[in-house]
């Protein structure tokens, strides 16, 4: 059973204020509260017992007894309520579904994963993928389905404001989003869905390379390009949310088409093999084919294998001018390659970046290889999730802290 909340509706600009605060600090006594947000201390104080009452802050030891006064009344502590419900961010891409489970301080609690058919038109089955991956996540986290507050899902497509993908030119964005929002909402959960590359540009300016930037795109590369925009500090979605999708690489010379990193390296390492291009000196000349992918070409490039830095120069040639269009529309000082490749570009980078030099008016933006891997997505996720209960927290009811400790002694669901 969960409460009404009792955030007195004359004061909720200022509980949202105090709740904002107490998101940001470890704990904080009425004196900290008064001098962050300028209310009254008999207002921080009345406002802090409701946010109590409602579930949002704990009330902790008094300063005193905490060690931190001596003198005169004790202050009274409080404290987020890291464990008042948990985010969920799901990463659901091409070939793999990922959900993390967090908890209100960005900490995990569990990570699941499964693989799914990137053909297949069946959307009934995506979803049921879904609910598998992220049910066993809460499993794996030990919490109840009624303690997620909010869910963020990641797609390989624009969304529109509603979560929504456009028909496009194939029925890929429509496999790819087969009504997640819709879905998830049934199972009563606050749902977002958002494009992939918008969320790797969120997590990117949270705990990424765009911190400190202003404006930065962030390219996330793998089978395909695509990229997220943070202009003047704002993310940018576009009418229908399409902004970050590549298909004007289509009219670029010397690019063509939106096929990432991965995928170039994958199918001309491949194409190589079958013309009998590859010299018997390389160590990719006699890969199996479940081998011969981008990993392969950049280890050997590694090791200075010249028919594996061949292929890297072909790719820094159309990686610079990819970076080139980007940064003349967008004028931004940064640009970060992320996705699972990014752990192992650093030379594709030092290629790319004397190359877009020469394409691009100076001061050229600086290239970054990310450093959040093919977690990414779920980080941006997990991000946005839990900017979206800061914004709302006002607007949603929290499990009461009896139930939060019932539900913990539950056997778990077989």
């Amino acid at each position: 059973m969960t409460r009404e909340q009792p955030v007195s509706p004359r004061g909720p600009q200022n509980a949202g204020a105090i709740l904002r605060y107490a998101w940001d600090v470890p704990a904080f006594t009425a004196s900290d509260a008064m001098t962050a947000t300028g209310l009254t201390r008999s207002t921080v104080i009345a406002l802090c017992d409701l946010l109590v009452a409602s579930g949002w802050l704990r009330e902790l030891e008094n300063a005193r007894a905490a060690g931190e006064y001596r003198k005169g009344r004790p202050a009274r502590r409080y404290a987020l309520r890291a464990d008042a419900g948990v985010v969920i961010g799901l990463d659901a891409g091409q070939h793999h579904l990922t959900a993390i489970v967090s908890d209100l301080s960005a900490r995990e609690l569990s990570r699941t994963q499964a693989a799914v058919d990137p053909d297949s038109e069946d959307a009934q089955a995506r979803l049921a993928t879904a609910d598998g991956v992220v049910d066993d996540a809460l499993r794996e986290a030990d919490v109840p389905a009624g303690h997620v507050l909010c869910i963020v899902v990641g797609v390989p497509a624009p969304t529109d404001a509603e979560g929504h993908s456009p028909e496009g030119q194939n029925s890929f964005w429509r496999r790819m989003n087969p009504g997640y929002a819709e879905h998830f909402a049934l199972r009563g959960w606050p749902t977002v869905v958002e494009n992939d590359a918008n969320l790797a540009a969120v997590a990117e300016g949270v705990r990424g390379q765009g911190s400190g930037a202003t404006s930065y795109v962030t390219l996330l590369s793998g089978e395909r390009f695509g990229a997220g925009y943070v202009v003047d500090g704002r993310l940018v979605r576009g009418a229908r949310g399409g902004a970050g999708e590549m298909r004007l690489l289509s009219l670029v010379d010397g690019v063509g088409n939106s096929d990432g990193i991965g995928a170039l390296a994958r199918d001309w390492l491949r194409e190589a093999l079958r013309q009998g291009e590859v010299p018997e000196s390389s160590a990719l000349a006699h890969l199996p084919e479940t081998q011969q992918d981008a990993r392969a070409v950049f280890h050997a490039a590694d090791a200075d294998d010249a028919f594996a830095l061949s292929i890297i120069d072909r790719i820094a040639d159309r990686l610079a001018r990819i970076c080139a269009v980007l940064a003349g529309l967008l004028d931004v000082e940064r640009i970060i390659i992320a996705g699972a490749v990014a752990t192992a570009i650093d030379p594709l980078l030092g290629r790319t970046a004397p190359r877009m030099a020469k394409l691009t008016h100076p001061p050229a933006p600086e290239l970054r290889a990310s450093t959040l891997s093919d977690s990414i997505v779920s980080v941006g996720a997990i991000t946005h999730a839990l900017e979206y209960i800061r914004d709302n927290a006002l607007t949603i009811t929290v499990p009461a802290q009896d139930e939060l400790h019932a539900a913990s002694r539950q056997p778990p669901v077989l």
